[in-house]
């Protein structure tokens, strides 16, 4: 395997990923983060090393049916992360892992009843966390 460089630019982007890692995010999200301080990163930067991330495992990358372009997940806080489903908070953002048994059943009856196999790399539950409910006094 190819010996990973660690730059200036991708320990800034790690350095993003791990103050947001509950959180998903775009690419534009990381470059008008990073380049609202000191240092300046180029958009070219930033998609090259999210698809060298992703390739490693460290993010998944996902498509929402209501917005456009990817979006990315840090997941090296959580061991085998492509193997789950996750769910979003529609107003925060907060992304919730979803590694319990409910999450398998339902796999299993979307399986056997429908035929489909659900991939959790392209698949987010949305909903609205509890404290987004408390909140709104819901």
């Amino acid at each position: 395997m190819k010996k990973e460089y660690q730059t200036k630019e991708r320990n800034l982007i790690l350095d993003y990923l791990k103050q947001h890692s509950d959180r998903s995010f775009k690419a534009k999200d990381i470059i008008e983060s990073i380049n609202t301080g000191e240092e300046k990163i180029n958009q070219a930067t930033v998609y090259r090393n999210l698809e060298r991330l992703c390739k490693q495992g460290i993010l998944i990358k996902f498509k929402k049916t209501d917005a456009e372009g990817a979006y990315y997940q840090y997941t090296s806080e959580h061991e085998h992360c492509e193997k789950h489903l996750h769910a979003q908070c529609v107003e925060c953002g907060k992304v919730f892992h979803l590694e319990e048994q409910f999450v398998d059943e339902f796999e299993e009856q979307m399986k056997s009843v429908y035929g489909i196999k659900i991939d959790p790399t392209h698949t987010i539950i949305a909903g609205k966390c509890e404290e987004c409910k408390e909140k709104e006094g819901n």
